[in-house]
């Protein structure tokens, strides 16, 4: 046993801890001890929190990308019983946020020439940073259709998107029961031109290349066949729409909590039981912003192929540019899982905040900054067993945004990451300087720690070599 930022933790294998407290569930932490060394003592008092809910089925799983967050830190996952409850702000505010990758058949040096045209025409098509609108003009009775049947929809009936990118996408990019009838008319308002916008803070429209291939049968397998091959990433969730969702429904929760006599030790973790009306509709909405987050991702993805179209020209499938998968973080979802510890199967809601799913061969996405890169995993069998088949999602910030800002120089920054062969579009410099490298964990220690816990295996090191930011 030894101590963190003052708390209690003893080790339980390689990359796996717990914290050692006398109240609720066990709080479980994946990470190496390096990374376990870096979380800020947020994170142990909030997983502290977080195990005090009702209704807790299995520990509560901590991710070693995890830092801060409102209520639970960002990287947590836990499940309640079927009859047990929900919490709004451990899913989070950006309702999945999530990862989507796209394999090109070109080359670094194919692309080279067309870099700064590339990028500078993807700010274009892309809008990113606060208050921009996409292209999609669409009325109120298509946005329900859109977030009520998701991708689907967008691709048959709208004609954007390729209909073979609904099976590389989680759930196929529509979360059954999602209800646009208890979402509110603020949400409608915010979401109504945010369809295919990148948005701010951490999101990002990323050309990568293949800088390490691990698992050479798997990557074959998604079109990945050689090193300075050219990817893109997609790093972005349910804008406004999601976030107004979220805020609407602590409301509710926070009104209606005393009522059913539930007692959490952070009003953020507000939650009611899964049975009432509130709960369901908030069920319904989130699964509605969950689908508007597919949605825009899709749109997103049909302007990165029109983009090289307009660039290098031809049609995109000359270029490939197929979808290798696209997965949520920040979601509640019902799933049948064995409860760890217990060796029993049950039907179960799980929490993932800023983490993501990693079924036995699933592809798995985490993403890193704008500097280090980001890796293509695949799922391990392990994962069900330890963490209801969920693993981290990004790199983790270390530093925050403001510490970030005082300490970076955005346009130093920019010129810096130019002379590394990466170049940057970003809406302000300011906003460059919230994203360096130095504010967040190494991507690769944070792989590691999954890989050692047996939660998932790399299968492919991406670096950037352009970059869209908001």
């Amino acid at each position: 046993m030894f101590k963190v930022k003052g708390y209690k933790i003893k080790k339980l294998a390689p990359a796996e801890f717990e914290l050692v407290k006398d109240k609720g569930v066990p709080v479980r932490i994946f990470a190496t001890f390096k990374l376990l060394e870096k979380m800020d003592s947020a994170v142990f008092e909030q997983a502290t929190n977080v195990s005090l809910l009702p209704g807790l089925v299995g520990p509560v799983l901590v991710m070693p990308d995890a830092h801060s967050g409102y209520g639970a830190p960002i990287g947590t996952v836990f499940a309640t019983s079927e009859d047990g409850y929900v919490s709004p702000g451990a899913i989070g505010f950006d309702i999945n946020c999530g990862m989507r990758l796209l394999i090109t058949n070109l080359s670094e040096e194919e692309i080279r020439p067309y870099l700064e045209k590339l990028v500078n025409k993807l700010f274009e098509m892309v809008p990113p940073g606060v208050g921009k609108k996409g292209f999609l003009r669409i009325s109120k009775n298509q946005l329900k259709e859109l977030v009520e049947r998701g991708v689907p929809y967008l691709v048959k009936t709208l004609g954007v998107g390729w209909e073979e990118d609904l099976k590389a996408i989680e759930e196929g990019g529509k979360i059954e029961g999602a209800d646009f009838s208890v979402v509110s008319q603020r949400a409608v308002e915010r979401g109504f031109a945010q369809l295919a916008t990148l948005g701010s803070g951490n999101h990002y429209l990323e050309i990568q290349r293949v800088e390490k291939i691990f698992d050479t049968e798997f990557a074959k397998k998604y079109g990945i066949e050689r090193e300075g091959q050219i990817g893109i990433m997609i790093h972005c969730g349910s804008r406004g729409f999601g976030h107004q969702v979220c805020s609407d429904y602590l409301r509710i929760f926070e009104r209606k909590i005393d009522s059913y006599k539930i007692k959490v030790a952070d009003r953020q973790l507000v939650c009611l039981p899964l049975s009432s009306r509130q709960a369901q509709d908030y069920i319904k909405a989130m699964s509605s912003a969950a689908n508007f987050a597919f949605v825009n991702r899709e749109a997103i993805t049909h302007q990165v192929r029109r983009t090289f179209e307009k660039v290098l020209g031809g049609s995109a499938k000359n270029y490939d540019l197929r979808l290798i998968y696209d997965v949520a973080h920040n979601i509640g979802k019902f799933e049948e899982h064995i409860i760890p510890g217990v060796k029993r199967k049950a039907r179960v809601f799980v929490h993932r905040k800023g983490a993501t799913r990693s079924f036995p061969g699933q592809p798995v996405i985490i993403g890193g900054s704008m500097e280090t890169g980001s890796y293509f995993l695949i799922g391990k069998e392990t994962s069900l067993l330890k963490s209801f088949g969920s693993t981290a999602h990004g790199s983790g910030r270390t530093m925050s945004r403001a510490k970030a800002k005082r300490q970076v120089r955005g346009e130093k920054l920019w010129r810096e990451m130019l002379q590394r062969g990466i170049y940057v579009k970003s809406a302000s410099f300011s906003g460059l300087a919230e994203e360096a490298g130095v504010a967040y964990k190494n991507i690769s220690d944070v792989v590691e720690a999954v890989d050692k816990a047996g939660l998932s295996s790399p299968v492919v090191y991406f670096k950037p070599i352009g970059n869209i930011k908001g």
